[in-house]
């Protein structure tokens, strides 16, 4: 089936994985992948805000972790958007709030504690309930505009 399959997968994929025969692994993989994910965006919105609230001139911490070792593919993806005010949403908060819980309640059934991703889990619930869920995912950063006082950039 996947041979057969193969010239479908990979017109829509730039690599296509082959994980085996067993059912449900791809699902494992793209869990473990949102957990990442969800986890990236939520500690970078979170850095960035400190960042701001001690004072750093935005652009430029988003430049200097750019080169130094706390970079990751998702500060880079992602600050870019709070540093326009953009909020259009190419995947939303409220993707990760679903995509999360997904994990947890996986996680819950292995009985496997994910501390991590539980509050990651709770930033992006909070954002949705003050009424960003359909924003960026990027704009969990909001909740801390709110709790710590900051001034994001705004679209222009």
């Amino acid at each position: 089936a996947f041979d057969r399959a193969a010239p479908v997968l990979e017109a829509m994929a730039s690599k296509v994985w082959r994980l085996g025969d067993e059912p449900g692994v791809g699902s494992t993989v793209k869990m473990v992948n949102q957990l990442l994910a969800g986890v990236h965006i939520a500690v970078a919105a979170e850095a960035m805000a400190l960042g701001i609230r001690a004072g750093a001139d935005p652009r430029t911490l988003f430049d200097v972790i750019g080169s130094s070792a706390g970079n990751s593919w998702m500060w880079q993806d992602r600050m870019p958007h709070v540093l326009d005010g953009d909020d259009t949403p190419r995947s939303s908060v409220n993707i990760f709030v679903k995509d999360l819980g997904i994990v947890l309640d996986q996680a819950r059934a292995l009985t496997f504690p994910l501390p991590m991703a539980s509050a990651a889990h709770q930033l992006f619930l909070a954002a949705s309930a003050a009424g960003h869920g359909g924003r960026d995912d990027a704009f969990v950063i909001r909740v801390w505009e709110s709790l710590a006082g900051i001034a994001l950039p705004q679209r222009d």
